[in-house]
């Protein structure tokens, strides 16, 4: 972060480079040794890994778009930080640096202190120290550039698919967008409107303990980093399942010219917090409205930050050693076609109609 803007107070008395000073630079921190310059000047100085290609990737947070105003803000940090590795793990890259550029309509410092407080807890987990950024008042709004670097033509790209690959996931999907729903919910009945109509039916119906940790993965996802190195030279394509996993894996086959289809009975046993819902271990039944509702919020949930890659049938032993390497679950749930679309299939074969797409900011 630098220290070029006109200092002065942001709120409660604390001027702009006090906010730095206090909240961001950390005193004493030891930098890796990649960092030759860090906080403090008008740019940072990385030093790059001789032979490595850098990966970069900036993802932006804003307050009642992609957060609620009354968040955690030690979860939020979190949060905001791992959504940019989940990137840098879809790409195969190792975390090197990030900066940070904070809008604040007001700098409360027991705010800035707990954000900060997860924001590093993870940052120090992967050894990805803060470089930089900017600071400034307005609203509350988080934007995050992360730097990584991936050996010469081993990132893995969304271009690689073929027919014939296996279409994987990691983790669970589903559950983050679950528990928006919950939330979404909580706040509709506390205004005293009633909900627009059945789709929150699971929501609704979750018990205590499965929206808390539903809630969990909504608000304190895992970036898959190590999965995603471990998979390079093994996996044809990947991408972040951040808008849901049809609108993800959906660029993957845009960009590798493919089509694929999808099996929903495993698809649907994605969602973790299915074990609570009544029938929802029974084979898939389309006509379910549990079944279906919960198969929707796989498909087309979004905030999972899990990946969803392809590999050929021939390494399914090598992900699956990967995954067990890395400790991460991985579930088969479709296959790469040379026919253009993805097609969502019954138990019986028969391709599912539905109107799923996945999370588009201006749709």
């Amino acid at each position: 972060m630098s220290r070029d803007d006109v200092a002065g107070p942001i709120g409660h008395g604390l001027g702009e480079f006090e906010l730095i000073a206090r909240f961001f630079e950390r005193a004493g921190h030891a930098l890796p040794s990649r960092v030759i310059l860090g906080i403090g000047d008008d740019c940072a100085l990385l030093q790059p890994t001789p032979c490595m290609q850098w990966a970069v990737s900036s993802d932006m947070l804003v307050s009642g778009r992609h957060f609620f105003a009354d968040v955690d803000p030690c979860t939020l940090g979190h949060k905001a930080l791992a959504v940019n590795l989940s990137d840098l793990a879809a790409c195969g890259a190792r975390p090197v640096g990030f900066t940070l550029a904070l809008s604040l309509p007001d700098a409360d410092a027991a705010w800035l202190q707990s954000f900060s407080q997860g924001l590093f807890a993870l940052a120090d987990a992967h050894d990805c120290p803060l470089v930089g950024g900017d600071t400034t008042r307005g609203p509350l709004t988080i934007c995050i550039t992360v730097f990584g670097e991936v050996p010469p033509h081993l990132a893995l790209l969304r271009c690689g698919a073929r027919a014939g690959d296996d279409i994987w996931v990691s983790g669970t999907l589903g559950d983050a967008a679950l528990a928006l729903q919950c939330l979404q919910g909580q706040q509709i009945r506390q205004s005293q409107q009633s909900l627009p109509d059945d789709s929150a039916l699971l929501a609704a119906n979750l018990p205590p303990a499965a929206l808390l940790a539903a809630r969990q993965r909504l608000e304190s996802p895992i970036p898959r980093l190590a999965l995603g190195q471990a998979l390079r030279g093994i996996a044809s394509a990947a991408a972040d399942v951040s808008d849901g996993l049809l609108g993800d894996l959906g660029h993957i086959l845009q960009r590798s010219a493919v089509g694929a289809t999808l099996d929903a009975q495993t698809a649907m046993n994605l969602l973790a917090t299915r074990a609570y819902m009544t029938g929802a271990e029974a084979t898939f039944d389309i006509q379910n409205p549990t079944h279906a509702q919960a198969l929707q919020l796989v498909l087309c949930g979004g905030d999972d930050y899990e990946l969803v890659f392809t590999a050929p049938a021939l390494h399914r032993a090598q992900v699956l050693q990967a995954a067990a390497d890395c400790a991460t679950p991985v579930t088969r749930v479709g296959r790469i076609e040379a026919a253009p679309g993805l097609r969502v299939l019954s138990p019986d074969g028969t391709p599912l109609q539905g109107a799923w797409a996945g999370f588009d900011h201006f749709r």
